[in-house]
């Protein structure tokens, strides 16, 4: 062979592995911006950022296939309106609000048209558009856990309440960012 053809060869796979990094960073930063805090978390939990990265793909699919809904205003309005009860339930009754809390997020997944089969399904389906306060989704439910059998301060009941508010706004609000208008 000559030596400009063994050079076009070298070109080519150098272009060839070039462009296949490009798009493997592409493909990770869109990853890391659509999940944020959610994307190193299960790099950290997964045998290899490459299997995280197929996991964070998996669940991208499975939520591009859900039947996902905004709320109409009036169903927002009520949702508040049932949080502010459930807020004013906890003065007197702690574990219960915190109880009830779950149960309205969980309310409110389901006709936003997350399926509601189990706590760690919930937590991956909604990692794609909610990754940010899914943090707090995992915190309320872990004291929540804990709350039945009273093994909890109300001082975390409180921080319960609090981590749950932060998953409804998101939820309430369709998970809009700012300067997104609601349908």
């Amino acid at each position: 062979m000559s030596s400009g053809i063994v050079i076009a060869i070298i070109v080519v796979v150098v272009l060839i592995v070039l462009a296949v990094g490009l798009w493997m960073a592409a493909r990770r930063r869109h990853l890391r911006e659509r999940f944020g805090p959610e994307y190193e978390r299960a790099v950290e939990a997964g045998d290899s950022r490459t299997a995280a990265e197929r996991d964070l793909r998996d669940r991208e699919q499975r939520h591009d296939d859900l039947d996902l809904k905004p709320l109409p205003s009036t169903a927002r309005q009520q949702y508040a309106q049932e949080w502010n009860s459930v807020q004013e339930h906890f003065v007197d009754r702690p574990q219960e609000a915190v109880g009830e809390a779950d149960q309205l997020v969980t309310r409110l997944m389901k006709e936003r048209g997350y399926p509601t089969e189990g706590y760690e399904q919930q937590v991956k389906d909604l990692s794609v558009e909610h990754g940010r306060t899914l943090e707090h989704y995992r915190a309320a439910h872990a004291v929540n856990a804990r709350a039945g059998g009273q093994q909890t301060t109300t001082e975390e009941l409180r921080g319960a309440m609090v981590h749950y508010r932060a998953l409804f706004d998101d939820l309430l609000t369709n998970g809009d960012r700012p300067g997104q208008q609601h349908a």
